[in-house]
């Protein structure tokens, strides 16, 4: 199966647990590979036989933009639901990070993979 993929996109979010955090807003980092068949895409050459990542990364902005989560593990969950949901993708895997998190680390997060990958056919 193909891949559509995203990477680095950069999403404003209240994100946390500590009071500090409930606070303010802070950016997360998302990869997002999502299962796709890209030949009809590349035979008709129309995005609209195509996983438009414009607008899956518009929404997934918008949706940080709304969001208010505890969790990073929650925030991701919800955002592959949306882009399941929305945008017909059987299969996703998605890597949450928060830049900000804890004294020490550069980086920390979440990788989920929901759905079934589809087979190459």
């Amino acid at each position: 199966m193909d891949r559509v993929f995203i990477r680095d996109l950069r999403i404003a979010t209240v994100i946390g647990v500590y009071a500090w955090e409930r606070r303010i807003t802070q950016t997360l980092s998302l990869d997002l590979d999502l299962a796709a068949d890209n030949r009809v895409a590349a035979r008709e050459d129309d995005i609209a036989d195509a996983v438009d990542y414009a607008a899956v990364s518009r929404a997934l902005i918008e949706f940080g933009k709304a969001s208010d989560f505890n969790l990073v593990e929650t925030f991701a969950e919800r955002a592959a639901d949306l882009v399941m949901a929305e945008f017909g993708i059987p299969w996703l895997r998605l890597a949450v990070t928060k830049t900000v998190a804890i004294e020490g680390t550069v980086k920390v997060g979440v990788v989920i993979e929901r759905g079934e990958e589809p087979a190459n056919g």
